[in-house]
């Protein structure tokens, strides 16, 4: 079994393609290793395969605030208060509000 988390990651991604924890957390450490364009791709692929995943509309918003692409960032945003609004999750509806708040420029910082 590799050592290093990234390779660990992309081994249970072999394992379970189809796994949406596991994209996502191979979404994040492509991340934080600073691979954004493959982060990118992960993140938009696991919002249309599993669009209930709430947790990804968070990153991708901020990964495309990121990019300067701050229209995605506000789609991105509202589509996750959606969801979050659809499952009851008030934690990460809260989040997505601000997030989408202060992406917007309403930001009370």
């Amino acid at each position: 079994m590799p050592t290093d988390r990234l390779e660990q990651l992309k081994h249970f991604y072999e394992e379970d393609p189809e796994d949406p924890f596991t994209r996502y957390a191979l979404a994040q450490e492509h991340l934080k290793q600073e691979h954004t364009e493959r982060a990118l791709a992960l993140f938009e692929e696991l919002v249309e395969t599993d669009p209930d995943y709430v947790g990804t509309y968070y990153h991708l918003g901020k990964l495309y605030e990121r990019l300067d692409r701050t229209d995605d960032a506000i789609d991105t945003y509202a589509q996750g208060i959606e969801v979050a609004r659809e499952q009851g999750a008030q934690k990460a509806l809260s989040e997505l509000q601000d997030a989408k708040l202060k992406a917007e420029g309403v930001g009370f910082d």
